[in-house]
């Protein structure tokens, strides 16, 4: 594959695991993987690609929601979302500040890291959405989280395998920051 610039390659990264979240979303009915998303991007991206990288999916995700698989369009469900793409960004944010702040040098270890900042910035944010929006009970209920925690960890597995077989077949990694390096 011919050289690309750092800009063209993170371009592609950000649109190469968009698309690999939507599939997710379509396949699991509204379940964007964001905290398995800010773990990979925490580790292997730089901070803003990784914030693109939260936005576009969670703008996809929403697209996919209400115009594939019928979300109702009422106050709720847009706060809902909204309340998404705030965790999502937290998420991807905590991710990147775990990893900075302990510098591993395994790449399982910063994953393992980066995912549970990640997940605990996540939900910690809905926790707050369901104060005010209510579904505190549904948002917060341990068998749900636990079988969430897993989905997701699941998923970063998978992410992680395509982003290691994309690599090997050719594709430029995305540019890191030094402590992603």
């Amino acid at each position: 594959m011919a050289a690309l610039s750092d800009r063209s390659a993170s371009t592609l990264w950000v649109a190469l695991l968009t698309a690999a979240s939507s599939v997710t979303t379509l396949a699991l009915g509204c379940a964007t993987p964001f905290p398995a998303l800010a773990a990979l991007a925490a580790v292997h991206m730089r901070r803003r690609d990784g914030l693109a990288l939260m936005l576009l999916a969670w703008a996809l995700s929403q697209l996919v929601g209400f115009f594939l698989l019928g979300y109702p369009r009422d106050g709720s469900t847009l706060a809902w979302g909204a309340g998404l793409g705030t965790a999502a960004v937290a998420s991807v944010l905590a991710s990147h500040a775990a990893i900075s702040a302990l510098r591993y040098r395994s790449v399982a270890a910063r994953l393992g890291l980066a995912y549970a900042a990640g997940f605990t910035a996540f939900k910690a944010i809905i926790l707050g959405w369901a104060l005010v929006l209510g579904g505190l009970h549904t948002a917060m209920a341990p068998d749900l989280i636990a079988g969430q925690f897993v989905r997701n960890a699941a998923i970063l597995t998978g992410l992680y395998a395509l982003y290691r077989a994309l690599v090997a077949a050719g594709v430029p990694v995305p540019p890191q920051t030094a402590t992603t390096a």
